[in-house]
Parts: C-alpha cells; sequence; structure tokens
C-alpha cells in the first residue's frame, strides 16, 4: 500500500503531535470536525487495535454522530478495504473499533466500559457538562491515551472552556481555528458569512470568529450593554461606606440538576445604580452562599429575596429567608408581581439600564444577561416570552433589583457626588 497523504491546514499542525489532550476551538467553516475526522482514520491505520469512541453530550440516534463524518472520510482516501462500517460502529485495522455514545446516558459504573479505550474525540464539546468531562478524564487510562475536544465557545465557565482555556492543563495542546484558516473554504460559506455578518452584527462574532456567544436575536439586553461599555459604565467602583449594599437573589437550588442560583451586589448611590459584584453558583447548599458574600465582603448586606423565599427549603425544612437571617442578615421579600411578572422585570431594567455603571468582576453576570432572549415560535414568527436557560437566573436576579428599586432618600444620599462627575 503507498503511503497515505492528508493535506493538513497549518493551524492544526501542533495537534499531529502526541498530546494527552488535544483541542480545537473557533467558529463555523473552519474545519475542526473534518480534520479529528481525518485524524482518527489515520490514526487508526497506524496503530492497528486502536480503540476509539466519538462522544457528544447527548446522542440519540447515529445521525446525530461524527459516524457520517468518518465514513465519508474513509471513502474519501480510499481506505474502504481497510475498515469495516457497521451499522453502529466502525471495525478499524488490526481489530480495533471506532464506536459512537452519548455522555449523558453514562453512569460511573457503566463509563468503565470505556477505561481500554486509546482515544475519545468530543465533538460540540461546548455542551459537554462538568459531571460528563470528570468522567471521562480518568476513564480513558491507557497508556498514551488521548482526549480531543472540538467545539464553538460558548461560555467561558462551560466546562471544556473552563478546563482546556482556562485551567490549561499540562500535556494539552489547544489552538484556535476559524474560517480564515480553511485553505478550502467554500464559495457558499463565504456568501453565508457575509450575509451573517450583514444581517447579524450581533452574532457574527460567535458564529464566525470562534467568540462567546454574547447576544442572541431578540436579545433583551444587549444593545444597553453595549452603550454601557461605549460610555465608559464598565469600570472599577468605590464603594461608599455609609449606603447600605444591597443584594438581589434568584433563588435555585441544591443538587446537580438544580437551577443555577444568581445573586446581584449593588449600591444605590444618588441617582446612580452602581453593579459591585455578581455571584452564582448551581448545586450548592445556601450555607455556600452566606460564606461566599462573606469571603467577598458582603456581610453586612441587605438581602432581597423573591416571593419563593419563604418557600421551605426541601433539605432543612425551614425557609430560606429564615436561613439567611438565621445567619445574620437583614432579609426581605419581595410579593410576587403576579402574572406577566417576567415581562415586568424586563422593561424595568431597560427603563434603568442608563443609570447603571458596572464593576469588571461582574462580567460573568454582564455575559448572562447580553445572552438573555425571547423565545420564539419560527413556525409563526411570534415570541413566547423569556426563553428559561442558563441566563435567565441572572437576569431573574437583576429584574428583581429593578423592580424593587427606588429612588434613594435624600437622608441616605447624604452629599455624596455622583461618580459620574467624579
Amino acid at each position: 500500500m503507498s503511503a497515505l497523504e492528508i493535506e493538513t491546514p497549518e493551524v492544526f499542525e501542533p495537534l499531529l503531535q502526541p498530546a494527552r489532550y488535544k483541542g480545537a476551538h473557533g467558529g463555523r467553516g473552519s474545519g475542526k470536525s473534518h480534520f479529528f475526522a481525518e485524524l482518527l482514520v489515520e490514526t487508526a491505520l497506524l496503530k492497528p487495535g486502536l480503540r476509539a469512541v466519538c462522544i457528544r453530550e447527548v446522542q440519540k440516534t447515529l445521525k446525530e454522530s461524527a459516524k457520517r463524518l468518518v465514513e465519508d472520510k474513509i471513502q474519501a482516501l480510499g481506505l474502504g478495504s481497510r475498515f469495516e462500517v457497521l451499522r453502529d460502529e466502525i471495525k478499524t485495522p488490526g481489530g480495533g473499533v471506532i464506536i459512537f455514545q452519548g455522555m449523558q446516558d453514562h453512569t460511573a459504573e457503566s463509563i468503565k466500559s470505556l477505561e481500554g479505550f486509546d482515544v475519545a474525540w468530543v465533538e460540540e464539546a461546548q455542551t459537554l457538562s462538568t459531571r460528563s468531562l470528570t468522567l471521562l478524564r480518568p476513564t480513558l487510562r491507557a497508556e498514551g491515551s488521548e482526549i480531543w475536544a472540538s467545539w464553538n465557545p460558548r461560555r467561558k465557565t462551560d466546562a471544556i472552556d473552563e478546563f482546556l482555556r482556562g485551567q490549561q492543563p499540562e500535556g494539552a495542546v489547544v489552538v484556535e481555528a476559524n474560517w480564515r484558516d480553511n485553505p478550502w473554504f467554500p464559495d457558499v460559506l463565504e456568501a453565508e458569512r457575509q450575509l451573517d455578518k450583514e444581517l447579524y452584527p450581533d452574532r457574527y462574532p460567535h458564529i464566525w470568529e470562534g467568540d462567546y456567544a454574547r447576544a442572541l436575536e431578540g436579545a433583551y439586553f444587549a444593545k444597553h450593554l453595549a452603550k454601557a461599555k461605549e460610555e465608559g459604565r464598565i469600570t472599577r467602583l468605590p464603594v461608599e461606606e455609609m449606603l447600605s449594599v444591597r443584594a438581589y437573589f434568584d433563588i435555585g437550588g441544591a443538587g446537580a440538576k438544580a437551577d443555577a442560583n444568581a445573586i446581584w451586589i449593588v449600591q444605590f448611590v444618588d441617582r446612580e445604580i452602581r453593579v459591585l459584584d455578581y455571584i452564582e453558583g448551581q448545586g450548592q447548599v445556601l450555607a455556600y452562599y452566606v460564606n461566599e458574600l462573606r469571603r467577598r465582603g458582603w456581610g453586612e448586606a441587605l438581602c432581597f429575596l423573591p416571593h419563593d423565599g419563604v418557600n421551605t427549603n426541601t433539605i432543612t425544612g425551614k425557609r430560606y429567608a429564615d436561613h439567611l437571617r438565621d445567619a445574620g442578615f437583614d432579609v426581605t421579600v419581595i410579593p410576587n408581581q403576579g402574572q406577566g411578572a417576567a415581562m415586568m422585570r424586563i422593561e424595568a431594567a431597560r427603563r434603568l439600564f442608563n443609570r447603571m455603571w458596572f464593576a469588571p468582576k461582574t462580567e460573568a453576570g454582564r455575559e448572562a444577561l447580553g445572552y438573555y432572549h425571547e423565545k420564539k415560535d419560527e413556525a409563526r414568527n411570534i415570541g413566547l416570552g423569556p426563553e428559561h436557560d442558563w441566563s435567565s437566573h441572572a437576569a431573574d436576579a437583576f429584574g428583581l433589583m429593578c423592580i424593587a428599586y427606588d429612588e434613594p432618600r435624600k437622608a441616605e444620599a447624604m452629599v455624596i457626588p455622583s461618580f459620574g462627575a467624579v
């Protein structure tokens, strides 16, 4: 058999060398998936008996997997006689195999079936949960085993992004690849890219340039945040010692599948709303947030809870508001705004945005606000109200603050100058 020649774009060349972790992140049209599919076929030829698994967080059918792409690469490289394509797996030279699985279906016991595998390629890795990544990493333990990931970034806090780009573990090789790095970028995609750049400039950087998802069509606050940045209202903020600090909550719950808990820390200074900090967590007990408030210096904050603050904690049997009071916090529960409460919070926030200043450490919260968007019925092209997703908890706590906002009393405002005039 003649030597196999595969042309590799320059951007992916660092990934050709052995490494425990290999990652490629970026926007549409970069060729990330094509590169890894070809690398998988090539590795199976060079290492007879290779066992590999192609993973997605959720894979209900093989149509959602990379199986068709790998099959296409086998045929395009003229290797049909060396591989045996079966219904749910691909037999590789030397008795090896490539399988396709969803991580969400695995448990701590079932994941052990992958212990002897040499390669795991995680596609659409931005959707991989922390739980799944935690299960996968120690499972692939064969000598020289590798974990590959390809993804279009969504958030800095996504498990794969935080691990490969935030922590940057030793033994990891990670590259950024976008459309301009693809020497075979087709004309039809170039036309689509130009169209998105013209019609949807807010989402273009995420889709095509591999930027984090900061805004969607129908995003409620994206333009307001952009204006705040343009006007210099995202900056270091002083804390006025003579004025109260307020903490506005959206209550999540404990457990891996619980909603996130979000807290905004603010001060009202004259007519300004100074947003000083943002705290978020998922699956943590209430004591975690009490400790976090104290650790960050907000131990004297006045706490404002939504109407469910009087609900009973399923673990302790006590009300959330009572837990905070027992911890020494002054607590106010804000009544339910009734039907249409979500839109009332959105409109209140929009009305007050021009008064708001944000400290840099509120970035995670601002990211959520910029993503918070309307759910749409695409068939009828109508709005269905706010989408309930990862961004909605921060937005609900933020909206609660805006609903509860009242003009600071003259006695409380004292003679402190407006921050905008400093």
